[in-house]
């Protein structure tokens, strides 16, 4: 069994300004994504599902197909691509937009899109974020250990100190879970950051308190790794949702949201912790680390460069 890695490509990144998917990164122009489907392949995965929003479809769809015509699974199988569209009207039926929201249902809601087309176990990545080889492979392993496996999910947890950025503060999840490793909760902070006196500290966005972290915690970078029985799951908790907030214009149906309802019924998510250093441009300031740091990856032979052949 091959498992399939689902790709949110929808945002356009208001803060960096941009469609930061398409933007050339790499030695040769590579994008995030490049270097996340090919620690993908390489970890034996052996679909690709995009979810991208109707404007830009066709132009991504078309560089994806050239770019990537030649890649083959580790089985020397030819990758696999689908492309699943976002939008704001594809809700169920019984239920009326508000005509003044704009801003998309999210990541959660990004997810369901792809429900008619993945029957196998998933794996689910920001098409913004760098996760590194390691992360692949311990996902890989794990998606294909519960092929046959139902209301058991998991998330790849990241050191915080790993997620920091130079360039502000940022939000992370952080995890606390249990002696078996099982997800209790994803408690978010925001404005994190390295203070002058070199401790890690953010806002909990629940008390509102400004509190000192723990740089080892496992914080989610937004990596999960799923069995098809999520989606029927999270269509159920979605239509509670939209009961709750069809007529709000900004609450949005994110993944920790699904995830935890799912687990206070009864499901477990297994944690799992990565070495990874995860990167990422969250800020524009970030973009000329992250340029450097993927030419030193092509120096030192972590990939070969150009990182597609034609």
């Amino acid at each position: 069994m091959k498992p399939t890695l689902l790709v949110l490509a929808a945002g356009m990144g208001s803060r960096y300004g941009g469609l930061k998917q398409m933007d050339g990164l790499g030695p040769n122009g590579e994008t995030i994504i490049d270097y996340s489907i090919y620690d993908a392949v390489q970890a034996g995965f052996g679909k690709v599902v995009y979810i991208v929003r109707e404007y830009f479809r066709e132009q991504f769809e078309e560089v994806v197909k050239q770019k990537y015509a030649n890649v083959k699974c580790v089985d020397g199988e030819p990758l696999q691509f689908q492309f699943v569209v976002q939008e704001l009207n594809k809700i169920p039926a019984r239920f009326t937009l508000n005509p003044e929201r704009q801003k998309p249902w999210g990541t959660a809601h990004a997810v369901l899109m792809a429900k008619d087309v993945i029957k196998e176990p998933f794996a689910v990545i920001n098409g913004d974020d760098y996760y590194g080889k390691e992360s692949f492979r311990i996902l890989g392993e794990w998606l294909r250990a519960h092929e046959d496996s139902k209301g058991v999910y998991s998330i790849v947890g990241f050191e915080l100190d790993n997620t920091l950025s130079e360039s502000g503060g940022v939000s992370r999840g952080i995890c606390s879970y249990d002696a078996d490793q099982h997800l209790t909760l994803v408690e978010e902070h925001h404005n994190i950051m390295t203070e002058a006196d070199g401790v890690v500290r953010g806002d909990n966005s629940v008390t509102g308190e400004h509190v000192e972290l723990d740089g080892k915690s496992l914080c989610s970078m937004n990596m999960w790794g799923f069995t098809p029985d999520y989606f029927e799951k999270s269509a159920e908790i979605f239509e509670s949702f939209l009961e709750a907030n069809i007529n709000e214009l900004k609450k949005e149906y994110y993944i920790p949201f699904a995830v935890d309802t799912m687990v206070k019924a009864g499901d477990k998510c297994d944690v799992l912790s990565t070495p990874s250093r995860w990167f990422g441009v969250t800020f524009k300031e970030d973009r000329p680390g992250v340029v450097a740091k993927f030419q030193e990856f092509a120096d030192k032979g972590v990939y070969p460069t150009p990182l597609y052949k034609k």
